[in-house]
Formats: structure tokens, sequence, C-alpha cells
């Protein structure tokens, strides 16, 4: 956070160079801490919200509350709450910025193709990322990026459709200004997301491991991730500001086979169930 909020301020004070305008890079600055204040706090109501989830009451899904119950018991995490997407495309995700304000929400697609151990085995999954702190780093992640890509959009149109009121053609430099404000408002989100991607590759492999030390049955998650791997259609409500939250990429198996691995937000489910049961 400390990272991007430095980041955020340099780019302000750049545009606000650029425009000679000093108030830009005050606007900066105080939406900067507001931001940082607003992911931290309502990040996971965001992420709710964008993913179209509505809280699962435990008589109309007793067993996987009861699921989530025992597992939170034998990781000596406190009970999140947990939360249902209608749809039929098998996944899930957890948010929330600690343990005590934790949420697991899994889509109704997922509970209709895997079994008691393969559930068992995502929600152990999505527990390890509670236990080891990923949810607050991943959520903030969304609105954080989210700000840096926009910001940078508005300086991009700001830079063709208009010039808020500046005069360039009396700069001697504006030309390269221009050249450096167009390569940083492409290299701000670009590395922004890339940053995104990492982080969440390496929690991916992590949570897979922790989640399989819960459950002392490996299978059970390997053949959960086997199952939702080989279901190919996109998840109908999707946002790609969440995308790296869920299990596994909700925009389908078959859009991740034509992209490169390396701009996935997922390892592959053959290298997670191969380090899973070899």
């Amino acid at each position: 956070m400390s990272v991007f909020f430095v980041a955020v301020i340099l780019f302000g004070w750049f545009i606000s160079i650029y425009y000679g305008n000093p108030n830009i890079l005050y606007f900066f600055v105080v939406f900067s801490i507001l931001m940082n204040f607003f992911s931290y706090w309502f990040s996971d109501k965001i992420v709710l919200k964008l993913a179209g989830a509505k809280e699962a009451k435990r008589g109309e899904y007793f067993d996987l509350y009861t699921s989530v119950e025992n597992l939170s018991i034998t990781a000596g995490l406190p009970m999140p709450k947990v939360y249902v997407i209608t749809d039929q495309a098998p996944n899930a995700f957890a948010t929330g910025r600690d343990k005590n304000h934790a949420v697991v929400c899994v889509t109704a697609g997922l509970l209709v193709i895997l079994d008691k151990p393969e559930l068992e085995g995502v929600l152990a999954h999505e527990l390890s990322h509670v236990g080891n702190r990923d949810m607050l780093l991943s959520t903030v992640i969304v609105t954080l990026v989210g700000f840096v890509t926009i910001m940078a959009d508005i300086f991009r149109r700001n830079l063709f459709f208009g010039n808020m009121g500046r005069s360039r053609g009396n700069d001697k430099g504006g030309g390269w200004m221009m050249l450096i404000g167009i390569i940083l408002s492409i290299l701000a989100p670009l590395s922004a997301i890339l940053i995104q991607l990492a982080i969440s590759r390496k929690r991916e492999f992590l949570a897979d491991a922790s989640g399989a030390l819960l459950t002392r049955y490996p299978e059970g998650l390997a053949n959960a991730l086997r199952k939702i791997s080989q279901y190919s259609k996109p998840m109908t409500q999707q946002s790609s500001a969440i995308a790296h939250l869920y299990i596994s990429d909700p925009k389908g198996s078959s859009f991740g086979k034509k992209i490169s691995g390396f701009f996935a937000t997922h390892p592959p489910a053959e290298e997670r169930i191969k380090a899973l049961i070899g």
C-alpha cells in the first residue's frame, strides 16, 4: 500500500508539472490517502458487489456452511461469512481485510459438480488464503490497480482530447513532456497489473499446499481442480479487477489456453495438480 501511495503521488507530481497546476498534486495526495483508507475498510464489500454474491444462510446451504465451520475450527480461524454466487461455472474465492472479517464465496456450480472431499479441498484452499493473510493484499490490489489504471486513462485522454487550460505551444519542452507522459501513463497500469498477476500466481501455489495440509487429503483439492479446469464456459458475471481472487480463471479454461501463461491470473491447473500429488 505504501508503494502504491508513493507511486500515485509521483504520477500526480508529473501531471501537475506537465499542466503547470500544483492543485493537481494536492488532489492526488488527498485522493491517495482516501483510496488507501477505503481500500482497507471497504474493499471486501466492493469485491462482493462486483461478483454479484449473496450471503448464504445456514438453513439453505447447510452442508456448505458446516464444512466451512468445521475447517475453520481445524485451522484455528474464526468462522468467516459465507457467500454464494448463482453461477453455473465452478469457482470460489476469499476476501476480507483480516481473519476476523473474512468472507468465503463459492458459485452454485461448484456445489453441483464437486463431492464433499473435493468441496472441502477448495474450501481449505480459500481458508488458507485467510490464514496466510493473502486476502488483504489481494483485495486492496483490486482497488489500487483500478485507481492507477483509471488515472492513467484520464491522463491519456487529456493528452489527445484536451489540455486542461494549458497552452503547450508556449512550452519548448512540451513535446518531450508529452512523450514521457504517454510512456508513463501506459507503463503505470501495466506494471501494476503485472504485480497483481505475479502475486496471485505465487499465492495460489501456497494456498494449495496449505489447503492440502489442512485436510490431509491433497487428492480432494487435486480432483476439484481437475473438474474445475474441465469446465470451459466463463462466468456470467465477471470483472477483470477481481479475476485474480478466484481459485480458477473466471474467463474459463478455453480462454486460458489461448493466452500466454505469463499473463494468466492463475497457474495452469496441470502444474497445481502435479505439485499436490505428483
